[in-house]
């Protein structure tokens, strides 16, 4: 997937809130919107190097985007919009399920949650897919969440209902890096999601979880990872 626009590196300040962060560019302090509510604390450390997206409304309150942090050498993707978009393109064109369908929608319906990605065949749902972006990862271990998520939590047991009333169901575990070999849920952080999400195993959802490739202008899946429960 092509990150388009501009885009300037900054020096990571400090942040404000979930939604805004300080940064130095070129010497200069500005306030930034940043595009995901996760912790991150790992990442958004004071003198992180970030990569920043100009906004393309110039009305904007905040003219840019902080969408990916240098973690040492790795370049890492924030931006929790991206995984959702980048799986719906792969499934367009058919890049990574063995399914039979002929037609992607997105933010689809189903009981009292909203999945990311739905697969039609001749005009009926018959797949639902949830995906979540990961950014934290530990010794090559990916773990999802940063933070406590009831909804994530929610989603899995949707999952699970879905099946059991005869829909397939899946969760792609999107790591927007590079360095991650294998993936878990994060216990230590809300041992809710990681009971819900073996529960949802156990009912026959399935579970998937990639790596990426990421630099500056593209962000791609790399590679699939092993998912240790």
């Amino acid at each position: 997937m092509k990150i388009e626009g501009e885009k300037v590196e900054g020096i990571f300040e400090k942040r404000l809130n979930r939604f805004v962060a300080s940064v130095k560019i070129d010497g200069t302090l500005e306030y930034v919107h940043v595009p995901n509510s996760g912790r991150l604390k790992e990442l958004l450390t004071p003198g992180a190097r970030v990569i920043l997206q100009r906004a393309l409304n110039p009305r904007r309150k905040y003219p840019y985007d902080l969408i990916m942090v240098y973690k040492e050498d790795t370049l890492v993707s924030i931006d929790s919009t991206l995984p959702s978009r980048l799986l719906a393109s792969e499934l367009l064109e058919k890049n990574l399920l063995e399914l039979d369908y002929d037609r992607v929608k997105t933010e689809v319906t189903f009981g009292n949650s909203r999945f990311d990605v739905a697969l039609e065949k001749n005009g009926k749902v018959f797949y639902y897919i949830e995906v979540k972006g990961v950014t934290l990862v530990e010794k090559s271990r990916a773990l999802f969440p940063d933070a406590p998520t009831e909804r994530g939590a929610k989603h899995m047991l949707e999952l699970a209902e879905a099946k059991r009333e005869g829909f397939g169901a899946g969760v792609f575990f999107v790591v927007q890096r590079d360095d991650a070999r294998f993936f878990s849920p994060n216990d230590a952080m809300d041992k809710n999601f990681g009971m819900a999400l073996r529960a949802a195993a156990d009912a026959g959802v399935e579970l998937y979880a990639y790596s990426c490739r990421v630099t500056e202008n593209e962000v791609e899946l790399l590679r699939p990872l092993t998912v240790l429960l």
